[in-house]
């Protein structure tokens, strides 16, 4: 049984203590997975990794946290905390009050071609993810671990429980399914 897992229980079973060090044993993780997702935003972003690790830890309930049933159900919780966040950002930087659709560039920049638009494939997987969700939730967790927590193959399978080959195979489903999903028609 993990670390992790220990403190959980312990946790649940009422141990302050191990409340105080849950933070400190998964602060790394989260640090990765949040500067994992960053690195995939377009440049300029004012939201860091570590900024997103301790939104994401305050929207878990700080330190006040609710009982966790294991690693899986922490980090998948977390995730999806990060992905929230991630989509709040998108449609508020998309909102008219705050120059709606206009882009930000540098006069030196002009002759640049203008990056994609993260924030219109961040919203677009969101939608098409909560439609997975709807008809397969074990599918839409391992997307949201591999594309919002920047987790590997491997990583997301150890938190959902599943074996890496199965991981594997519900991953290519996701991306082919989120792929119609998206693309135009």
């Amino acid at each position: 049984m993990s670390e992790l897992t220990l403190l959980l229980q312990r946790m649940e079973s009422g141990d302050r203590q191990a409340a105080d060090r849950l933070l400190t044993l998964v602060y790394d993780e989260l640090r990765r997975m949040a500067a994992a997702r960053m690195a995939g935003e377009r440049p300029g972003q004012t939201l860091q990794a570590t900024a997103l690790v301790h939104e994401a830890w305050l929207r878990l309930g700080g330190d006040d946290q609710p009982t966790w049933r294991n690693r899986a159900h922490f980090f998948g919780a977390a995730a999806e905390a990060m992905r929230r966040i991630l989509i709040d950002r998108a449609r508020r930087r998309r909102a008219q009050r705050h120059g709606g659709g206009l882009e930000r560039i540098s006069i030196g920049d002009i002759e640049l071609a203008a990056p994609p638009d993260r924030e219109d494939e961040l919203l677009a997987v969101h939608e098409a993810l909560d439609k997975l969700a709807a008809q397969d939730p074990p599918k839409a967790e391992l997307v949201k671990l591999r594309y919002f927590a920047g987790m590997t193959v491997g990583e997301a399978a150890l938190a959902l429980g599943i074996s890496e080959p199965t991981a594997t195979r519900w991953w290519a489903f996701a991306r082919t399914w989120l792929y119609e999903e998206i693309r135009p028609k």
